[in-house]
Protein backbone atom coordinates (compact mmCIF):
# COMPACT_ATOMS: atom_id res chain seq x y z
CA UNK A 1 0.00 0.00 0.00
CA UNK A 2 2.80 2.29 1.02
CA UNK A 3 4.53 2.26 -2.50
CA UNK A 4 1.28 2.46 -4.42
CA UNK A 5 0.67 5.67 -2.41
CA UNK A 6 4.08 6.90 -3.29
CA UNK A 7 3.87 5.78 -6.73
CA UNK A 8 0.02 7.81 -6.98
CA UNK A 9 1.04 10.59 -5.48
CA UNK A 10 4.25 10.73 -8.35
CA UNK A 11 2.08 10.45 -11.20
CA UNK A 12 0.30 13.27 -9.93
CA UNK A 13 3.00 15.48 -9.02
CA UNK A 14 4.83 14.70 -12.76
CA UNK A 15 1.15 15.29 -14.66
CA UNK A 16 0.97 18.55 -13.23
CA UNK A 17 4.20 19.66 -15.03
CA UNK A 18 4.02 20.99 -17.89
CA UNK A 19 5.98 23.38 -19.74
CA UNK A 20 9.74 24.90 -19.90
CA UNK A 21 10.99 27.98 -18.82
CA UNK A 22 14.81 28.09 -18.39
CA UNK A 23 17.08 25.61 -17.68
CA UNK A 24 20.09 25.48 -15.61
CA UNK A 25 23.39 23.96 -16.72
CA UNK A 26 23.94 20.34 -15.74
CA UNK A 27 26.79 19.05 -17.53
CA UNK A 28 27.66 15.39 -16.65
CA UNK A 29 30.11 14.52 -19.00
CA UNK A 30 32.86 16.73 -17.56
CA UNK A 31 32.85 14.45 -13.86
CA UNK A 32 33.02 16.81 -10.85
CA UNK A 33 31.90 19.87 -12.65
CA UNK A 34 28.51 19.19 -13.04
CA UNK A 35 25.02 18.81 -10.87
CA UNK A 36 24.45 15.08 -12.03
CA UNK A 37 27.23 12.32 -12.21
CA UNK A 38 24.82 10.40 -15.08
CA UNK A 39 21.20 10.76 -15.95
CA UNK A 40 20.07 9.74 -12.96
CA UNK A 41 22.44 10.58 -10.21
CA UNK A 42 23.04 13.48 -8.43
CA UNK A 43 27.02 14.67 -7.63
CA UNK A 44 27.10 14.97 -3.49
CA UNK A 45 29.89 15.96 -1.59
CA UNK A 46 29.87 15.97 2.36
CA UNK A 47 29.94 19.65 4.32
CA UNK A 48 33.21 18.70 5.61
CA UNK A 49 34.55 18.93 1.81
CA UNK A 50 32.89 21.87 0.98
CA UNK A 51 32.60 25.69 1.37
CA UNK A 52 29.09 24.89 3.81
CA UNK A 53 28.36 23.64 7.33
CA UNK A 54 25.09 22.69 8.02
CA UNK A 55 22.91 22.87 11.33
CA UNK A 56 19.53 21.46 11.52
CA UNK A 57 17.30 21.86 14.27
CA UNK A 58 13.65 19.90 14.20
CA UNK A 59 10.90 20.74 16.30
CA UNK A 60 8.04 17.68 16.27
CA UNK A 61 4.62 18.72 17.84
CA UNK A 62 1.82 16.94 18.00
CA UNK A 63 -1.60 18.03 16.64
CA UNK A 64 -2.33 20.02 20.03
CA UNK A 65 0.73 21.78 19.81
CA UNK A 66 2.29 19.85 22.56
CA UNK A 67 6.27 19.80 22.22
CA UNK A 68 7.19 15.93 21.40
CA UNK A 69 10.58 16.37 20.52
CA UNK A 70 13.80 18.56 19.60
CA UNK A 71 16.69 17.26 17.69
CA UNK A 72 19.86 18.48 16.18
CA UNK A 73 22.14 17.85 13.12
CA UNK A 74 25.14 18.75 11.52
CA UNK A 75 26.26 16.74 9.28
CA UNK A 76 25.41 16.96 5.35
CA UNK A 77 26.14 17.44 2.00
CA UNK A 78 25.83 19.69 -0.58
CA UNK A 79 25.94 20.15 -4.44
CA UNK A 80 29.45 21.40 -5.67
CA UNK A 81 28.01 23.65 -8.35
CA UNK A 82 26.98 27.06 -8.75
CA UNK A 83 23.39 26.47 -8.57
CA UNK A 84 24.38 26.00 -4.61
CA UNK A 85 25.59 29.45 -4.18
CA UNK A 86 23.06 30.44 -6.18
CA UNK A 87 20.27 29.09 -4.08
CA UNK A 88 22.36 30.33 -0.69
CA UNK A 89 23.05 33.57 -2.38
CA UNK A 90 19.27 34.28 -3.31
CA UNK A 91 16.83 31.97 -2.24
CA UNK A 92 17.42 31.85 1.77
CA UNK A 93 16.81 35.23 2.96
CA UNK A 94 19.03 37.58 4.70
CA UNK A 95 22.85 37.18 5.77
CA UNK A 96 24.65 37.73 8.10
CA UNK A 97 28.38 38.24 8.32
CA UNK A 98 29.85 36.44 11.65
CA UNK A 99 33.27 34.73 12.43
CA UNK A 100 34.36 31.41 14.29
CA UNK A 101 37.68 30.11 14.68
CA UNK A 102 39.12 33.31 12.97
CA UNK A 103 36.80 32.29 9.85
CA UNK A 104 34.33 34.30 8.98
CA UNK A 105 31.36 32.85 7.43
CA UNK A 106 28.06 34.29 5.81
CA UNK A 107 25.19 32.74 8.18
CA UNK A 108 21.93 32.37 6.80
CA UNK A 109 18.54 30.53 9.01
CA UNK A 110 15.72 29.11 7.10
CA UNK A 111 12.55 27.98 8.47
CA UNK A 112 10.75 25.45 6.43
CA UNK A 113 7.43 23.16 7.80
CA UNK A 114 6.57 20.82 5.33
CA UNK A 115 2.93 19.43 4.70
CA UNK A 116 1.51 16.01 5.56
CA UNK A 117 1.96 15.60 1.26
CA UNK A 118 5.28 17.02 1.17
CA UNK A 119 6.59 14.27 4.06
CA UNK A 120 4.89 11.31 1.83
CA UNK A 121 6.32 12.40 -1.70
CA UNK A 122 9.92 13.64 0.82
CA UNK A 123 10.10 16.39 -1.76
CA UNK A 124 10.77 19.69 0.14
CA UNK A 125 11.04 22.68 -2.20
CA UNK A 126 12.76 25.95 -1.56
CA UNK A 127 12.23 27.24 -5.37
CA UNK A 128 9.65 25.83 -8.26
CA UNK A 129 10.11 26.69 -11.86
CA UNK A 130 6.66 25.27 -12.12
CA UNK A 131 4.17 25.49 -9.05
CA UNK A 132 3.27 21.98 -7.08
CA UNK A 133 -0.09 21.38 -6.73
CA UNK A 134 -0.59 17.79 -4.35
CA UNK A 135 -3.83 16.47 -5.21
CA UNK A 136 -4.57 13.40 -3.14
CA UNK A 137 -7.38 11.05 -4.20
CA UNK A 138 -9.25 10.86 -0.86
CA UNK A 139 -8.35 6.73 -0.49
CA UNK A 140 -4.85 7.62 -1.03
CA UNK A 141 -4.97 10.25 1.99
CA UNK A 142 -6.54 8.00 4.15
CA UNK A 143 -3.72 5.77 3.57
CA UNK A 144 -1.72 8.83 4.34
CA UNK A 145 -3.69 8.88 7.85
CA UNK A 146 -3.15 5.04 8.51
CA UNK A 147 0.68 5.12 8.12
CA UNK A 148 3.46 6.69 10.24
CA UNK A 149 6.57 7.56 9.25
CA UNK A 150 10.17 7.27 10.38
CA UNK A 151 12.90 10.34 9.26
CA UNK A 152 15.83 10.51 9.37
CA UNK A 153 17.37 12.74 6.51
CA UNK A 154 15.84 16.22 5.94
CA UNK A 155 16.14 18.14 2.57
CA UNK A 156 15.73 21.88 0.97
CA UNK A 157 14.58 20.48 -2.91
CA UNK A 158 15.63 23.24 -5.66
CA UNK A 159 12.84 21.73 -8.37
CA UNK A 160 13.63 23.16 -11.91
CA UNK A 161 14.53 22.07 -15.96
CA UNK A 162 17.92 21.01 -16.70
CA UNK A 163 19.52 20.52 -19.43
CA UNK A 164 19.66 16.95 -20.51
CA UNK A 165 17.33 16.24 -18.03
CA UNK A 166 13.53 16.35 -17.18
CA UNK A 167 11.84 18.99 -14.50
CA UNK A 168 13.37 17.61 -11.68
CA UNK A 169 13.37 18.45 -7.85
CA UNK A 170 17.24 18.32 -6.54
CA UNK A 171 18.32 18.02 -3.22
CA UNK A 172 20.38 21.13 -2.76
CA UNK A 173 20.98 20.69 0.97
CA UNK A 174 20.82 17.53 2.96
CA UNK A 175 21.03 17.09 6.51
CA UNK A 176 20.63 14.11 9.21
CA UNK A 177 19.33 13.80 12.43
CA UNK A 178 17.83 11.17 15.10
CA UNK A 179 15.50 9.09 13.78
CA UNK A 180 12.26 10.66 14.52
CA UNK A 181 8.65 8.67 14.74
CA UNK A 182 6.21 10.99 12.94
CA UNK A 183 2.29 10.79 12.85
CA UNK A 184 0.16 12.26 10.49
CA UNK A 185 -1.19 15.05 12.81
CA UNK A 186 2.38 15.97 13.83
CA UNK A 187 3.64 19.14 12.87
CA UNK A 188 7.65 19.27 11.91
CA UNK A 189 9.58 23.11 11.56
CA UNK A 190 12.68 23.14 10.49
CA UNK A 191 15.46 24.96 11.43
CA UNK A 192 17.70 25.44 8.91
CA UNK A 193 21.43 27.32 9.45
CA UNK A 194 23.62 27.43 6.78
CA UNK A 195 27.13 28.60 6.84
CA UNK A 196 29.64 29.69 3.73
CA UNK A 197 32.74 30.55 4.19
CA UNK A 198 33.71 33.84 2.96
CA UNK A 199 36.10 34.34 0.14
Amino acid sequence: MKVFLIQLLSITFVLLITGSIQSVTADHLEPGQGIFKNERAIEFVPTNDSNYQIYLQTVLRNGDGQLISVAEGMHGFVIPHQVTDHVFDTLMGKKEIITIDNIKYEKVQYTFSPTLEQRTVKIYPIFEEFPIEYTTPEDARAQMKEQDQNYYRWIIHYCATFKEHVYTCIPMFQSFAPVEHVTYTDAITHQWTILRVLN
